[in-house]
């Protein structure tokens, strides 16, 4: 029987209560394909193919004996290479740890091996999770499957992770976001990502990029499958998730009245210069879309300039990454991804005083911007300014994150997913930031969006 690569982990979760599939079937099937295209995408690290057989077998024999772990039970995933498995390597995209053996799992890689989750295998990042390009020049950078000809940028830093659920090598992905390393990815790879609110998920066992900015999120083709990892990822019993199940709802409860009457901050003119006019044009639409689900639009002004929150989190990551990795940088025998080295090293040149000015000079920003919030249900921006471009064009020394890295700096959650895709073929992503803890709001406007809006079809590989 075969399996249709581009099944949800919802999906497969209902498929498999009515016997319709079996998580070897769907296991199978996956591992066939990753052994196929994953020679040009390059998006995983490493493959578990044995492994992953082990417990999809184990999964197997117990719904047989019906002891079910719950909706996730079989469902295959993938975690970004930061992720820390007992017994596996864990190399954070750095040739400098390709050897480092991880010395336990993860809590948020544990709750999802616990819930029944199979894990096929780690995805590429860019080293140290620091960029937003997806590029690794040490480790291989993973193809956009939007364009089968021209290798072109797969956003990072969970690169592997956008390409692997892009492409239909995997339902969902583990990613990890400090400046828009989930979303990026997956605005460029034409899926779904979730940035959660700093907090609300564990980080223990991730190879750090920033630790007072880094979050963990999901990754996966829709807004509802998104909210069900996020349930399964936060720890919540078996039991919840089945009702959520039957219920069709997770953290996107139908509602009545879907997201009429919610009122949702855009973007001024001066705020749109510099974004590609394809972007653009569907950043419009999917406003007008917006409206004619009866939400109402607002024009919105940050109380400080974007650019400056963007600047403020590139501050704070570099001199905690400094922190992390700087000795390694600063030697120039380490093997080290160069455009990393250029990215890092600055750090050290960063005073006491001023990381700690940025620091608490956040905290009043977080303040200033919630209170010119009020009234609002959400902040609505594309996610990337640009289409996936020609790895030959990348600038590295700038950054694509430029609408992310505010909601980070700002502590706030923020889904992206896909509004459409552009004359020449290439997916663009709405972003929509809400309130630090609400991810059920972003996840409410994002569903009534993209059901909506309707599939925007397959890359073509």
């Amino acid at each position: 029987m075969a399996i249709d690569p581009y099944l949800g982990a919802l999906d497969l979760a209902r498929s498999y209560r009515s016997g319709e599939m079996t998580p070897t079937e769907v296991v199978d099937g996956l591992l066939t394909r990753i052994e196929a295209l994953d020679p040009k995408l390059g998006a995983f690290q490493a493959v578990y193919a044995d492994d992953a057989r082990l417990a999809t077998d184990a999964a197997e024999t117990a719904m047989q004996s019906g002891h079910w772990l719950g909706p996730f039970h079989g469902v295959p995933f993938a975690a970004k290479d930061v992720v820390d498995i007992a017994g596996r390597i864990t190399t954070g995209g750095s040739l400098t740890m390709a050897n480092r053996v991880s010395p336990a799992t993860a809590t948020i890689a544990q709750r999802l091996l616990s819930a029944g989750g199979i894990l096929v295998g780690k995805t590429k990042t860019m080293e140290f999770s620091m960029g937003g390009w997806g590029t690794n020049l040490t480790m291989g950078t993973p193809w956009n499957p939007w364009d089968p000809d021209v290798h072109r940028t797969p956003g990072g830093s969970s690169s592997g992770s956008g390409v692997a659920v892009g492409a239909g090598l995997v339902p969902c992905a583990v990613g990890s976001d400090t400046g828009g390393s989930v979303r990026t990815p997956s605005a460029w790879n034409g899926t779904v990502g979730l940035k959660t609110t700093e907090g609300t998920l564990p980080i223990d066992g991730l190879i750090p990029c920033s630790a007072s900015i880094d979050t963990v999120g999901p990754m996966t083709r829709s807004v509802a499958d998104a909210a069900f990892m996020y349930d399964v990822m936060s720890g919540h019993e078996a039991g919840r998730l089945e009702r959520h199940l039957a219920q069709d709802g997770f953290l996107t409860l139908p509602r009545a009245d879907g997201v009429r009457g919610l009122r949702v901050g855009a973007l001024q003119d001066q705020d749109c210069e510099g974004v590609e006019a394809a972007i653009l044009a569907l950043y419009d639409a999917a406003l007008e879309r917006l409206r004619g689900l009866g939400t109402e639009i607002v024009p919105f002004t940050p109380p400080v300039p974007w650019q400056r929150m963007a600047e403020g989190t590139g501050l704070i990551f570099t001199a905690e990454g400094y922190t992390h990795y700087g000795d390694l940088m600063e030697d120039p025998e380490s093997p080290v991804d160069e455009d990393v080295r250029r990215r890092l090293l600055p750090g050290r040149e960063i005073a006491a005083r001023d990381y700690i000015t940025a620091v608490l000079t956040r905290q009043e920003h977080i303040v200033a911007f919630l209170d010119s919030m009020q009234g609002l249900a959400a902040v609505v921006t594309p996610t990337l300014a640009t289409v996936p471009m020609p790895l030959s064009e990348v600038d590295q020394t700038a950054y694509p994150a430029r609408f992310t890295r505010p909601f980070n700096y700002l502590a706030m959650c923020a889904l992206s997913l896909p509004m459409g895709l552009t004359d020449d073929g290439f997916p663009g992503g709405l972003q929509i930031a809400a309130r630090g803890r609400d991810e059920a709001m972003a996840l409410r406007i994002g569903a009534a969006f993209e059901q909506d809006l309707g599939p925007i079809g397959h890359p073509p590989i």
